[in-house]
């Protein structure tokens, strides 16, 4: 028996299991499709699998897809959504036509799954022998109330400082800390952004002769929307840590928040919205900036470009941390092949079946085993231009210890708040108000709309 014949073989032991386990535990498929035909023969099974991504994203996940059919004899038809994806779903699911799992984006996921569109996967998991929840991060679940689980983010993706190594040495300036011990302070990183921001005389924005309207090299490139990182490590969060007020409009996240918006227009050492619009993809490895912060997944694009890429651990204003994000992958409650839809999403989660994406950098893996053991480790976050020297500290080591969830795991009604504070936050990012006018003018807006949290 060849190895892919033995691997079906566990594999369709465990939908049996599965079935027999699941039986009363969902309320949904289970019909005359998914149990067999007129004489009692199963029939064939196909399930559609929808996501989103770049080209190289869609050939490893079209790939795994394919590995999985010949693995369990079970057909599935990748559905590559490259643009509009949420529209699409949107109108599918309203149609009744949705496929039977795929991407999800956090807000739709949670709204979706406490409007009953979505499986419960706690039964699943449960009632698997081959599950176990604890070999996962802690920080992946997208549970709405205890046991139920409606999701696991598709990958891992952790916040770091990423740059062009040999412009931080030209410069004089010492390479950012790996260790999140070390972690620049606030003032620290300010001061070596200006060392790094030149005008198109070569000056920095240290010398009192700097013109911040000709700058040649930022040093900076900081999306303000991917605040959170700042606002904790300042002590603040979205919302308050009962749930019930606006944590935005507090002081420690109204200071961090500003602190953002100086990097603009107070040290201009950032480009503004309007100026990023005109970066290329090549900023870093044509010198238009010198230092950006940004998810795991930049790793992948950067990889390819030809410049000496160097990564190291957020700056700090009080506590170190990084902010993990990850869009939920999601079993559809309308589809005819719950336990076969199961086997499929718990495939897409192990490391071992996208090692491509996370070999290449656009994922980092969901089991905690790929964080610890050197061999697994090795496997992908070792001897790669993807994965530069420092990364297993400034990435991998701070995921697990310091790494926290975007709202977007947890806050209730986040897209209706988020409809409020997205505006207020463009006049604080555009510096047309400062953080405190525009987060206290929206928190009497806000305040209604706070249902707390999710999973706590």
């Amino acid at each position: 028996m060849n190895k892919a014949k033995r691997v079906a073989g566990v594999v369709l032991s465990s939908v049996l299991t599965i079935s027999l386990l699941l039986t009363g535990c969902s309320d949904s498929g289970g019909g005359p499709e998914a149990q067999g035909g007129k004489n009692g023969q199963k029939e064939p099974v196909t399930l559609k699998f929808s996501f989103w991504g770049d080209t190289i994203e869609k050939k490893t996940v079209t790939e795994a897809l394919e590995r999985f059919e010949q693995e369990t004899g079970i057909q599935v038809e990748p559905m590559h959504v490259p643009a509009d994806y949420l529209t699409k779903m949107t109108t599918m699911v309203a149609g009744n036509v949705a496929p039977d799992l795929g991407y999800l984006s956090s807000g739709a996921a949670l709204s979706w799954g406490r409007d009953g569109k979505l499986l419960n996967l706690t039964p699943f998991m449960e009632n698997d022998p081959d599950f176990k929840k604890e070999d996962y991060l802690d920080q992946i679940w997208y549970e709405i109330e205890p046991g139920n689980i409606i999701a696991m983010s598709t990958a891992v993706e952790g916040y770091g400082l990423m740059y062009n190594k040999d412009l931080l040495l030209e410069a004089g300036v010492e390479l950012p800390p790996t260790d999140a011990n070390k972690a620049w302070d606030w003032d620290t990183f300010v001061e070596y952004a200006k060392k790094l921001t030149l005008d198109d005389q070569g000056r920095n924005a240290l010398d009192p002769n700097f013109n911040p309207d000709k700058i040649r090299q930022f040093g900076l490139q900081y999306d303000p929307y991917n605040m959170m990182a700042a606002v904790v490590s300042n002590g603040g969060n979205f919302l308050t840590e009962d749930g019930t007020g606006f944590g935005l409009a507090r002081p420690e996240a109204i200071e961090a928040i500003q602190k953002l918006a100086d990097l603009m227009y107070v040290h201009h050492v950032s480009p503004t919205p309007l100026q990023t619009k005109n970066m290329p993809d090549t900023a870093l490895q044509t010198k238009k900036v010198a230092m950006t912060v940004s998810g795991n997944w930049a790793l992948q694009a950067f990889a390819e470009q030809d410049f000496n890429l160097g990564v190291g651990v957020l700056p700090k204003l009080k506590e170190s941390n990084t902010l993990l994000d990850g869009a939920p992958t999601v079993i559809f409650k309308s589809t005819k092949h719950p336990e076969e839809a199961w086997l499929l999403y718990k495939y897409m989660t192990d490391p071992e079946s996208v090692l491509p994406l996370i070999e290449g950098g656009l994922w980092m893996p969901l089991k905690k085993e790929w964080y610890t053991n050197p061999e697994l480790i090795n496997k992908w976050a070792a001897g790669n231009k993807a994965h530069p020297e420092g990364y297993t500290e400034a990435f991998m080591k701070q995921t697990i210890e310091n790494g926290f969830r975007t709202p977007g795991f947890e806050v209730k009604n986040l897209d209706k708040i988020n409809a409020l504070v997205t505006p207020a936050l463009d006049l604080v990012w555009t510096g047309k108000q400062k953080a405190e006018e525009a987060l206290k003018g929206v928190e009497p807006k806000v305040l209604p709309l706070i249902e707390g949290y999710y999973g706590r």
